[in-house]
């Protein structure tokens, strides 16, 4: 991934985000806080960026992102349910209007065949109209080493967040 194309994707997020008066937040797994750090590479980022939640561990998924344990152990933290659980759960623990979560399988070891290296899990939360936490979730497959997967993870991301910016937020 070319490191132009995330830092082009930042600058318009956060015209966006600036241009409506709105924060996000990130909750990370598999790119630990490189989407966060992507974000706040840009001078002025806290203007708009308002926290960062790493959960690589599953311990730190339910501390810090309220994911209940049994969904990890029923279908593991690389999957829908988690991946949902901890973008609501940055929404509930931040100041954010839109959160963003990813957690997979970066590699090079840990993948199956049910989820081979290379998968990843995308979801963003924020608030509709009435106030009710929105979720939508995505799986995707990104091909390369383990730094190639990240990056192609944070690009997902950061264009995920700026497709929602006008969704509807409380």
């Amino acid at each position: 991934m070319n490191p132009g194309v995330i830092a082009a994707l930042v600058a318009a997020l956060a015209d966006a985000l600036r241009a409506r008066g709105r924060f996000i937040a990130t909750a990370e797994s598999c790119t630990g806080g490189l989407i966060a750090g992507a974000c706040t590479d840009l001078a002025g980022s806290s203007d708009w960026f308002d926290r960062g939640f790493v959960s690589y561990s599953n311990a730190a998924k339910s501390e810090l992102l309220g994911v209940e344990p049994a969904a990890i152990a029923a279908h593991g933290a690389v999957s829908e349910p988690v991946v949902r659980a901890m973008a609501a759960g940055a929404l509930a623990r931040s100041g954010a209007a839109l959160t963003v979560a990813v957690t997979g399988v970066a590699g090079p070891s840990g993948g199956s065949a049910a989820k081979p290296v290379g998968t990843v899990w995308l979801a963003w939360a924020w608030r509709d109209g009435g106030g009710a936490v929105q979720v939508d979730a995505l799986r995707q497959h990104f091909d390369g080493d383990r730094a190639a997967v990240r990056q192609a993870t944070v690009a997902c991301a950061l264009q995920g967040l700026l497709d929602r910016v006008d969704r509807p937020h409380r």
